[in-house]
C-alpha cells in the first residue's frame, strides 16, 4: 500500500503542478485580455511570439474543431488509464513515468476548461505562424516526446546489452554462470 501512495504522490505532484500552472495562465488570459486581443511585452516581438486570447473547441493546436465532446471523453479515458497503469510502471523507467505525469496534467487541464468553458479550451501562446496553444497542450506534446525518447533509449540499451533490464530469473543458466574456456595445450 505504501508503494501505491508514493507512486500516486509523485504522479499527483507533477500532474497537479501542470494543472495549476495551466489553469492559472488561462485565468490570467481570460481576465486581462478580450477575446482575440494580442499582447507582447515589446512591440517588435508581435511577429515572433505573443499572447493572444483564443478559444479552441478541437484538439491541441486547433485540430479537429467541433469535436470537443469526443476530446472530453478521450481525456477522461486517458486519465483513468494513466491512474490505473501508473503504479505498475517500474520506478526506474523515469521517462515513461514522467511522460504519464505530463500527459495526465495536460489532459486534466484541458478537461477542466471543456467542463467550465462550454466545451472550449482557452489557448494563448502564439509563436510565429504556428497554431495557438496552451500549457496543457505543451505538456501533452512534451510528454509524448519524452515517451518516444525514453523508448528509443531503452531500445538502444537493450540492443547494446540484450540482458539489461531483465530480472535474473529470466536469464538462462549459460548467461548467469561464467563459462571457463579450455586453453589449448594444457
Amino acid at each position: 500500500m505504501k508503494k501505491y501512495l508514493q507512486d500516486y504522490l509523485f504522479l499527483f505532484l507533477i500532474a497537479g503542478t501542470i494543472v495549476a500552472l495551466d489553469q492559472w495562465t488561462k485565468y490570467l488570459v481570460r481576465t486581462y485580455l478580450q477575446f482575440c486581443e494580442v499582447w507582447a511585452p515589446q512591440p517588435w516581438m508581435i511577429d515572433y511570439a505573443r499572447i493572444v486570447h483564443w478559444r479552441n473547441s478541437g484538439a491541441a493546436f486547433g485540430m479537429l474543431q467541433q469535436f470537443g465532446g469526443v476530446f472530453m471523453v478521450l481525456a477522461i479515458l486517458v486519465s483513468l488509464a494513466i491512474l490505473y497503469f501508473f503504479p505498475q510502471v517500474d520506478r526506474r523507467d523515469w521517462p515513461l513515468r514522467l511522460a504519464m505525469c505530463m500527459q495526465l496534467g495536460g489532459a486534466l487541464g484541458n478537461l477542466i476548461d471543456r467542463l467550465t468553458q462550454g466545451g472550449e479550451v482557452t489557448d494563448f501562446i502564439s509563436v510565429g505562424n504556428f497554431a495557438v496553444f496552451n500549457v496543457a497542450d505543451a505538456s501533452i506534446s512534451v510528454g509524448v516526446a519524452v515517451l518516444i525518447l525514453g523508448l528509443w533509449i531503452k531500445d538502444y540499451q537493450q540492443k547494446k546489452n540484450p540482458t539489461a533490464g531483465q530480472p535474473p530469473a529470466m536469464l538462462s543458466q549459460a548467461e548467469t554462470v561464467p563459462q571457463t574456456e579450455e586453453i589449448e595445450g594444457e
